[in-house]
């Protein structure tokens, strides 16, 4: 597992107060019995401890899924890695 998607299953488990165990990467949200409004405060916690925003509506982004939120976090991360510039 990566430092994201263990994040990722935390803050999920977290939120919708759902044994992490339950949580596999091709689940959905829904799947896991997670309402829209849980939904929402997992992409706020996920934004907050990454320093991320997660775009709306973006057909490039899935939120649906456990896999999807991680693909999106990882590809956010890696973004933000590379317009900080380097420290000299």
């Amino acid at each position: 597992m990566s430092e994201v998607q263990d994040t990722v299953f935390g803050i999920i488990a977290k939120e919708a107060g759902i044994d992490i165990a339950t949580i596999k990467p091709n689940s959905t949200l829904k799947d896991l019995n997670i309402q829209s409004l849980d939904a929402v405060q997992i992409i706020f916690e996920i934004e907050d401890h990454y320093k991320i925003t997660m775009p709306d509506r973006d057909p490039n982004f899935d939120t649906e899924s456990v896999k999807g939120l991680i693909d999106a976090v990882e590809k956010l991360v890696a973004e933000k890695a590379a317009q900080t510039p380097a420290a000299s």
